[in-house]
């Protein structure tokens, strides 16, 4: 399939990473059609990204006229239904094995025979999620980095069923949309996370021995290390749930004790402090600034 073909791409799940997606195709000048629970929350996901647009209209990265064109061509629809008339679909949901396999079917049998159907997630085997499809070999994994329209990486990842053609059309689709591409085998965490969520367990576990204050561990990374970003607050910005899920699986699947999730990180899920998202995480984002 060539990319020009791809005029039209569904979106499932209008939250951070589903409306970001959603904002970079129709960048492109695709059509995006953009579903969640049900309109409402898809409209409200429309609304998240044109607020987004708007502060760089006032930045002046972008004029009025190309806001405006984006959105247009950003439609929330009530169901998943909608993508009957999608040439490629994208799944971006919350990291939740269960409830990725069965958003994945139900775009499976809403999407017309052909359609390529990917699947965001950070760390869930595709060709787990590929068996429960009639199209395993349309299925693949593209997993774009948080937040999406800033960050330029895209990760592939090719389930056993994957043909080449699915693959090469979607490295070609991420392509046009500006990302560079890298390939990671369908292992647990895939590259990206199997390198930074120890990383952030790490600096978790650091914390929970009182080696450092979160804003020492943070300044150390970044110094130290030249990150831009300290693990915690990076933690926080992706979302303490989503950090928790992706160890969970690294644990199990992987089946070593290095990977076993670090006890705050628990607790603060536990607590619903899933960082910025809920306002407060391992730093409190309630007040101005951090």
């Amino acid at each position: 399939m060539s990319i020009d073909s791809i005029q039209t791409i569904g979106v499932l799940g209008a939250g951070q990473m589903g409306g970001g997606i959603a904002q970079v195709a129709a960048q492109g000048g695709r059509k995006v059609l953009l579903a969640d629970m049900d309109l409402a929350h898809a409209g409200k996901g429309k609304d998240r990204i044109a607020k987004g647009l708007g502060r760089l209209v006032d930045k002046g990265k972008i004029d009025a006229v190309t806001r405006d064109g984006i959105l247009e061509r950003i439609v929330p629809v009530q169901s998943v239904a909608a993508f009957e008339a999608a040439d490629f679909a994208v799944e971006a949901a919350s990291e939740s094995i269960e409830l990725k396999k069965k958003l994945m079917k139900g775009m499976d049998e809403a999407c017309r025979p052909g359609v390529i159907v990917a699947t965001n997630t950070s760390s869930i085997s595709i060709t787990l999620l590929a068996a429960g499809t009639s199209r395993p070999d349309k299925i693949v994994g593209m997993h774009f980095m948080n937040p999406v329209p800033v960050m330029k990486l895209v990760e592939i990842i090719r389930g056993l069923p994957t043909d080449d053609a699915t693959y090469e059309t979607t490295v070609a689709l991420a392509q046009d949309m500006g990302k560079t591409v890298i390939t990671s085998k369908d292992c647990a965490g895939f590259i990206v996370n199997r390198i930074l969520i120890p990383l952030i367990n790490e600096a978790c576990f650091a914390l929970q021995e009182g080696l450092g204050t979160a804003q020492d561990i943070d300044t150390g990374a970044k110094l130290g290390l030249n990150h831009p970003m300290g693990p915690l607050e990076l933690a926080d910005l992706i979302g303490l749930d989503t950090c928790l899920a992706i160890a969970e699986v690294l644990h199990r699947e992987l089946g070593d004790d290095k990977y076993r999730p670090a006890n705050n990180l628990r607790m603060h899920v536990a607590a619903g402090w899933l960082g910025r998202k809920t306002g407060r995480g391992f730093y409190d984002y309630s007040g101005k600034g951090k």
